[in-house]
């Protein structure tokens, strides 16, 4: 009798020991689903300029968190979730440096969807070139452990430049070996670190960072953007929207919820993302009725490289097709674009 009791919490044991792995062990991936369509006029305030019309954009999210065996399960199992790499999510990074590099990219969409709105509505708008975000560094830079991610480069070899691209020419007609001077800014305080270039991509001299332009811009009229725990350089078109209409009181949503994606730059381009479809069910699910998606014309040298490739707008409007039917999906390559179709659209 007390052997077989004995064996049974020894097996009550292993099972919850079991149960417990498969909940919260972590395992070196990623699950990607949908995430939230948010109201963006409860993200964006603009002094004098509330948003009066009916409807909303919303601004739509990708979820993402450790896969665990259950959730790795659940997401084989879902169509609506993907599993994904830890060098396609994260290139690597620890969740620290991963999650500084999500908010530079959001507080830079921010920057430049105000940017992008304030211009089109021919607002009092300046934009200041600080110098180069650090993204990454290789681990073969002997920069490693000296540069930071978060760091901002202002000058290298006493030289400053107002473009990402001026920095990165220099340094390409420098010698594999040369000790350069770079000096940079951390938590508002500028240093300087002397270190040899190393060979990089085609032979050429480089320092082994990923870099980005960082700039702040400022307003005649003062605004506010509170993403909350967003990240990512995605929400650029939906900002810009939202901001555009609040500052010309434009009727471009006629009472219906506006959901959508896409990076905007300086010149109101939109960039292609990642994850629309997931976007498109997290729209789906808070009510979106139109969704507007970027398509950039595929080169024939990707279709070459890639039989198989979708741009985002193919994935967006197949994705609707299967499980959102009722949903308008919109292709848009500019912000002037996406004004003009919503104005074209409520038309019709």
């Amino acid at each position: 009798m007390r052997k077989t009791g004995y064996k049974k919490y020894v097996l009550l044991g292993i099972a919850l020991v079991v149960f417990l792995a498969g909940l919260f062990w972590p395992l070196p991936n990623y699950i990607e689903g949908p995430g939230d369509a948010s109201d963006l006029s409860k993200i964006v305030a603009i002094k004098n300029h509330p948003d009066k019309h009916k409807g909303m954009f919303m601004l739509t999210s990708v979820s993402i968190m450790q896969a665990r065996p259950v959730t790795y399960l659940y997401a084989k199992l879902s169509p609506y979730y993907s599993v994904e790499s830890d060098e396609n999510i994260t290139a690597g990074q620890d969740m620290k440096e991963y999650d500084k590099v999500q908010h530079f990219y959001m507080e830079s969409s921010i920057g430049e969807a105000i940017y992008t709105a304030y211009k089109h509505a021919h607002q009092s708008v300046k934009r200041t070139y600080n110098g180069i975000y650090v993204l990454d560094i290789q681990k073969k830079s002997k920069f490693y452990h000296r540069l930071k991610v978060g760091d901002v480069v202002v000058r290298i070899n006493d030289h400053k430049f107002n473009s990402s691209n001026g920095f990165v020419n220099y340094v390409k007609k420098q010698k594999l070996g040369q000790r350069v001077t770079v000096e940079y800014r951390r938590n508002g305080k500028d240093h300087q670190v002397t270190a040899p270039l190393i060979k990089i991509a085609k032979h050429r001299a480089g320092i082994g960072i990923t870099l980005t332009d960082d700039v702040k811009v400022t307003t005649g009229v003062p605004i506010k953007v509170n993403p909350g725990q967003v990240g990512g350089p995605s929400g650029g078109l939906m900002f810009s929207l939202q901001i555009y209409s609040q500052l010309t009181n434009s009727n471009l949503r006629h009472g219906q919820k506006v959901a959508g994606t896409g990076t905007v730059d300086a010149q109101g381009n939109v960039g292609e993302i990642g994850g629309i479809d997931k976007k498109i069910i997290a729209a789906k699910k808070n009510g979106a009725k139109i969704f507007l998606a970027p398509y950039i014309k595929p080169t024939k040298s990707i279709l070459k490289l890639e039989p198989g490739h979708q741009t985002n707008y193919q994935l967006a409007k197949a994705t609707a097709k299967k499980y959102a039917p009722s949903m308008k999906v919109i292709p848009v390559k500019s912000f002037s674009q996406a004004v003009s179709s919503l104005q074209q659209f409520q038309t019709k």
